[in-house]
């Protein structure tokens, strides 16, 4: 089961959405669990329960706390980046300010269930791919790191790095070995450093800043192959 949230000021629009969803889940024959907030305060007291979404549809304008600074508190507060937010909004100003907080995508009302469908169909696929595990020996110890919180790989000698927002491993390996066993969203960008395109929040041919403020340089060698594989998914 899937648990989405809505947080939007007017009932009209969560009603219209929720119809939507249930459509959609019908015809996919997918179990959903969704709740509904008419304002960022109502949605965060849920949160701070321990309670979490798997896809949220949230609204920019807000009445009081925004949806930006609703994003915020998730990505940042709760430390919870797999959560799938789609921002809504009645207008098409807002893309710059919400990079940091990492929505899945950016919806202009009115919405149609074309756009809900697409959108549900790619935030499923983002949450099956999280859910899947790198494995890796430290010493006798087998550990399993979901790969949607592993942020990058970088190569240290004879060991390999993983770095997670919260924190660092290290194993015994080598990068190249590393990067076949990974799905294609991590990006070679240097013969040191493999890296998970979802955390990239800036990107320039030489380099990439990372959410967690991290910047990593991009090899001459792999520009174009990078440039091209980030544009592909824009």
């Amino acid at each position: 089961m899937y648990k989405i949230g809505i947080c939007d000021d007017g009932e009209n629009i969560c009603s219209f959405m929720e119809n939507m969803i249930l459509q959609y889940a019908k015809d996919r024959h997918i179990r959903t669990d969704i709740n509904v907030w008419y304002t960022g305060e109502g949605l965060k007291d849920y949160l701070e329960t321990g309670s979490t979404l798997d896809i949220l549809f949230l609204d920019i304008e807000l009445f009081k706390m925004t949806g930006i600074e609703v994003g915020s508190y998730i990505r940042n507060q709760l430390d919870d980046m797999g959560m799938q937010i789609i921002y809504i909004s009645g207008k098409a100003s807002y893309a710059r300010q919400l990079f940091k907080t990492q929505p899945l995508d950016f919806l202009v009302k009115p919405i149609s269930q074309d756009q809900i469908n697409d959108v549900l169909e790619t935030a499923l696929r983002m949450i099956s791919r999280k859910n899947e595990k790198f494995e890796f020996q430290q010493g006798g110890d087998h550990y399993y790191v979901p790969m949607g919180d592993i942020v990058y790989f970088g190569s240290e000698g004879r060991k390999v790095k993983l770095v997670t927002l919260k924190e660092t491993f290290e194993f015994y390996g080598k990068l190249k070995e590393t990067a076949k066993r990974l799905p294609e969203h991590f990006i070679s960008i240097h013969k040191s450093y493999i890296v998970n395109q979802e955390y990239i929040f800036r990107y320039t041919y030489e380099m990439v800043e990372l959410v967690n403020g991290m910047t990593l340089t991009i090899s001459p060698a792999n520009r174009k192959q990078v440039r091209e594989r980030i544009l592909r998914e824009k």
